[in-house]
């Protein structure tokens, strides 16, 4: 068996039918690099293949009421890869725009947590002959990190069925015995006190150096200092998604010349995305929006008393330029932004948020969960933040999924309460992809917002090539 975190429980205790923590991804393929053609049932197969060599992919929850702490992983013995994986056809005419509405439809259902957490949908019928692949996977089991290692595993350099790794086939999560369940978990909650003694002195510092930073302008945004905007209220469980790709090297055209980050252009083209959006809608606060945008601790060191998990994560606020009006005015004032905030998340311990997670209490979360949504608490309170904004980098060659040639590959995270809006990019081969989701409540079509994102990047680039043209005539 394996425990699963704080952090990694938390994404189960904080689920309910309307905030449902699974991460998605949506991959275009082209079948015509399949040997011998592509068939699902031959797909379907090949999978199968792939995942004994897999643990992760046939893990699922175990618990029970001698368990006095978080619930484990255990090998499901009763796997069956045809109720994970799913075969439909999208309706006609086949374009982006159904092919969006019909991964929505799925984003909105849970995942069956008797069985390992995780889908396959198969989508057929696309109008340009290819095939789309939806990936679902429950946060308790992924994150940014280990979703792409996960996924990796899926692909290859050549369409040819790698071989598989001996070391990992059939290598399994293993059972959960009673008393060995039972005593490592009683073990665990005895012990966990003995982290406060380390916990305190690191966390009780953290709002009096916020406030002095503050006070001197070089801290991020508090949490619950954001903006009011009709993203910010409870959502549902209906979802809309929308997704676009730029060339990866405009974005670096941009970067070059500005002298900034590629994060910068990303957030940069977000806030102008955004400031767009909310202003068609009459409601684009003077206030700029705060994004909350996850960030990888896989490199800390842990100490004794944190469960190991897969969740290594923790969150940096920034604040964006949707205050600023030009594409290169924001570019320039999110780079100034961008930079106060890490310098400040660089000096916070990178597993705060994971140590203190180690104490959620189940049921109590998950009544406050559904208390919190149900009631609307969200517009009750401050904002804590606006909307999620992350930024993954991916390979930059080209990649065969199952036997298919990779065409595009766009992400989508989950979305919460108090923040229904989720903006995820991902750099694939000469490509940065973009992938909204939100609660369909308060954002029923999604579309402007990647097409703003789309010319946002146009603009840039159009001032990068009028100052190279100023350039050449002065000389």
């Amino acid at each position: 068996m394996e425990r699963l975190s704080g952090l990694d429980a938390s994404f189960l205790y904080l689920e309910s039918r309307s905030q449902l923590m699974h991460v998605s991804g949506i991959l275009e393929l082209d079948p015509g690099t399949v040997e011998g053609g592509y068939r699902f049932e031959d797909l379907r197969g090949e999978l199968a293949r792939r995942i004994t060599a897999m643990p992760a992919f046939r893990r699922k929850l175990h618990d029970s009421v001698v368990n006095l702490d978080h619930p484990v992983w255990v090998e499901d013995e009763s796997f069956d890869i045809e109720a994970h994986v799913h075969r439909v056809a999208v309706p006609a005419p086949g374009g982006q725009t159904e092919l969006a509405e019909l991964c929505a439809h799925v984003a909105g259902l849970p995942l069956d947590r008797s069985k390992p957490l995780w889908e396959m949908w198969v989508i057929e019928g696309l109008a340009d002959g290819r095939i789309a692949i939806m990936m679902r996977m429950h946060h308790a089991g992924v994150d940014g990190v280990t979703g792409a290692g996960l996924m990796a595993q899926l692909c290859a350099l050549t369409p040819e069925p790698p071989a598989l790794d001996p070391a990992m086939v059939d290598k399994s999560t293993g059972g959960a015995p009673v008393l060995a369940l039972a005593a490592d978990g009683a073990k665990n909650v005895l012990l966990r006190p003995l982290s406060l003694v380390s916990l305190l002195p690191r966390t009780l510092p953290v709002p009096v150096k916020w406030w002095t930073r503050s006070r001197r302008g070089a801290a991020m945004p508090a949490p619950f200092s954001a903006p009011r905007t009709s993203l910010n209220s409870s959502i549902t469980g209906h979802r809309a998604i929308a997704f676009a790709a730029v060339p990866l090297a405009d974005v670096k055209k941009i970067k070059d010349h500005f002298g900034v980050k590629v994060n910068d252009v990303v957030l940069a083209a977000c806030s102008g995305a955004m400031r767009e959006f909310l202003h068609d809608r009459g409601e684009l606060p003077e206030q700029p929006l705060v994004a909350m945008i996850p960030v990888s601790v896989h490199q800390a060191e842990i100490g004794a008393t944190l469960t190991e998990g897969t969740n290594k994560v923790t969150g940096m606020f920034t604040r964006m330029t949707t205050d600023v009006d030009g594409p290169v005015e924001r570019l320039e004032a999110i780079r100034e932004r961008v930079a106060t905030s890490k310098e400040h998340h660089g000096e916070l311990d990178d597993n705060l948020l994971r140590s203190w997670a180690q104490f959620a209490p189940a049921s109590i979360m998950q009544m406050g969960a559904r208390i919190y949504g149900d009631r609307n608490l969200p517009e009750l309170h401050p904002v804590v933040y606006n909307l999620v904004i992350s930024n993954v980098p991916g390979p930059d060659i080209p990649l065969y999924f199952l036997g298919a040639r990779i065409h595009s590959m766009y992400p989508l995270g989950p979305v919460f309460h108090g923040a229904g809006l989720n903006v995820t990019v991902f750099s694939q081969e000469g490509t940065l992809n973009i992938g909204v989701i939100a609660c369909k409540k308060q954002v029923p079509d999604p579309w402007p917002i990647v097409r703003a994102f789309e010319r946002d990047i146009a603009a840039l680039v159009a001032a990068v090539d009028a100052a190279g043209n100023e350039e050449s005539a002065e000389q």
